[in-house]
């Protein structure tokens, strides 16, 4: 009877040191651009660690660093993520200009709707289109912001004539190709350095979202925001929230589905209305500063089209000439939109 007892001691003891084994635990760095209060990483990425770590048990810790505190600036983000500098980023493929020639489909003129919608109508795009441009990584929400509209020193813009001359910020290579058409001086640069760049004179205005309008206190910077009539914006940018490929293979069965609960097109849906709800107040902030704000009515606004249409034409035989179906995406990526923003 000892004799069992002692084996059945030794069993249990054995069991006690395999369990820690089994019950793998592992930290996920996440890094961004933007500071924490901004809304995306208040109302996506930490909620989005929280849930990730409830989900686990607590076997999966999740760090998120802003504001690039762990080294390098916006346009490295995504190779750290490539190479495990850093195990997830949230960053703009459009920071690295021509790399991703498949994401600037829904960076055209004209091509969002609101960015919930549009977000959907991405993640779609990417399964069909772009996992040979994400193969490096392991991507868990793809998205775009909602509808950018113009953000000028002065009294701003009120026609297509107006952008003549003008130095603006753009975010990325289609985008900067826009206010070139439209008669304006692209600056390309990443959205932190916009501020200081305002304030200096370095540019005269910019194209953003309002979401990115609050904490980067445009509204303070510029006299007039131009916006446009009818259910197509401007233009918008793509992002993607992306893990290390090799964390996410090296993760046991149970935390890879984890991650795999909190990846895709809901997700991509999150964060899509969070740049959606992120809007309003930066209209009212530019409301408070007394900033004049006009919306072009429609038939300037197909003055701007016609202005807009060879940038189109332009991507569509470029891509077709790396192997693209340029004509196809940029239909594709219309219907997949008006698929979600027209059952809104």
């Amino acid at each position: 009877m000892n004799r069992l007892k002692s084996v059945a001691l030794a069993a249990a003891a054995l069991c006690v040191g395999i369990a820690p084994a089994l019950a793998q635990e592992v930290t996920l760095r996440v890094h961004h651009f933007l500071p924490a209060p901004a809304p995306v990483p208040k109302n996506f990425i930490t909620p989005w660690a929280e849930k990730v770590m409830e989900e686990s048990d607590g076997r999966i810790k999740v760090e998120v660093y802003p504001s690039m505190q762990l080294g390098g600036g916006p346009p490295a983000l995504f190779d750290q993520a490539r190479d495990g500098v850093v195990d997830i980023v949230w960053t703009l493929p459009g920071y690295t200009p021509g790399r991703f020639p498949g994401t600037e489909a829904f960076e055209l003129p004209f091509m969002p709707a609101k960015a919930e919608a549009t977000s959907q109508a991405f993640w779609d795009f990417y399964e069909k289109y772009l996992t040979e441009e994400f193969k490096d990584v392991h991507p868990i929400a793809l998205h775009v912001h909602g509808p950018g509209l113009l953000h000028v020193k002065g009294d701003g813009v009120s026609k297509l004539e107006d952008m003549k001359g003008l130095k603006l910020r753009g975010p990325t290579r289609q985008t900067n190709a826009l206010l070139n058409a439209l008669g304006a001086t692209p600056v390309g640069m990443p959205v932190p350095a916009m501020p200081e760049a305002l304030s200096k004179g370095v540019i005269d205005g910019t194209v953003v979202p309002w979401e990115v309008t609050t904490p980067l206190k445009v509204a303070e910077l510029v006299g007039s925001h131009t916006d446009f009539e009818g259910p197509r914006g401007l233009y918008t940018a793509t992002f993607v929230f992306a893990m290390n490929k090799a964390k996410y293979d090296s993760l046991p069965d149970d935390l890879k589905a984890v991650i795999d609960a909190n990846s895709g097109r809901e997700m991509s849906k999150w964060v899509g209305r969070v740049m959606d709800e992120g809007d309003a107040p930066g209209l009212v902030a530019a409301e408070n500063a007394g900033n004049t704000i006009r919306k072009l009515p429609e038939d300037e606004v197909a003055r701007w089209k016609a202005a807009a249409d060879p940038v189109v034409e332009a991507w569509v035989a470029e891509v077709t000439e790396k192997g693209y179906d340029g004509a196809a995406m940029v239909e594709d990526a219309k219907a997949m939109i008006s698929k979600y923003a027209d059952a809104n």
